[in-house]
């Protein structure tokens, strides 16, 4: 199956059994991401305060991910896996990564969901506390209630580190784009491995606009409510192969209960 995790491949020990994963996810261990958002814009850090990415001991940046508490960052199951928690740091507040500016912390804990085997198994989703508390205000979590957010047609906005093409350069700040959600039974018509429990699509019929590797653990958002975590895809923005994210909204109580 050509699909991918979109975490970009980092050379670190913890990383090194994904240097040869480039194209096939089998299973987590074997996943590989890219850095950069296909089709979208330069974001201000200011206007989405809530967005972060991760990096390894060697502050290479290898996912996204997304504060909802002072203490607490969602990102991808598969983002969690990819590096000890000992060498993982999250970055706050820097848009660009040549900089300096913001807030580094490590990580205290990890909580993965225990349902999780690989990306495209479903309940690809992490949430990671913090060692220190990040000034930033938080992204909202969904409800029970948020329906509507996951409706046909929604237009939400993917935020990221990530390629802005497939396999192609590296984006040194953070990017957005928008795109429509897709209903479950499109998806489903796209990806037959698709759960509806866990997972939602979203994306342009043409392609042209998606998330790419690098971009793995980052935010899918309806204003400041973060709907999505995106967690693989088929390619990057390639025609009729949305991008596939971790519905969060079958998530939300045990992230609160972790938190």
């Amino acid at each position: 199956m050509p699909n991918k995790s979109r975490r970009r491949g980092v050379l670190t020990a913890a990383a090194a059994m994904l240097a040869g994963a480039v194209t096939l996810i089998p299973s987590a261990a074997a996943t590989n991401t890219q850095p950069y958002i296909v089709g979208g814009t330069e974001a201000s850090i200011a206007d989405h305060p809530y967005a972060v990415y991760l990096t390894d001991r060697d502050n290479q940046q290898f996912c996204g991910g997304v504060l909802v508490s002072p203490r607490g960052v969602l990102t991808a199951a598969h983002c969690a896996q990819a590096v000890k928690r000992a060498q993982m740091r999250v970055v706050a507040g820097r848009q660009d990564q040549r900089t300096s500016a913001g807030v580094t912390s490590g990580v205290a804990k990890v909580w993965i969901s225990p349902q999780f085997q690989d990306p495209t198994s479903g309940s690809d989703i992490a949430l990671l506390t913090l060692e220190d508390e990040m000034p930033y205000t938080a992204a909202k979590l969904p409800t029970a209630q948020d329906t509507a957010l996951y409706s046909e047609g929604t237009k939400a906005r993917v935020l990221g580190w990530g390629r802005t093409s497939e396999d192609g350069p590296r984006s040194d700040t953070l990017r957005g784009a928008l795109v429509p959600v897709i209903s479950d039974e499109g998806c489903r018509q796209t990806f037959s491995n698709f759960d509806e429990t866990t997972m939602l699509c979203a994306g342009y019929p043409n392609g042209g606009v998606d998330a790419c590797q690098g971009d793995s653990g980052g935010p899918l958002l309806v204003g400041d409510t973060v709907i999505g975590i995106v967690s693989w895809g088929e390619g990057c923005a390639r025609p009729n192969r949305p991008g596939v994210y971790t519905r969060v909204a079958a998530f939300t109580s045990e992230v609160r209960s972790q938190d």
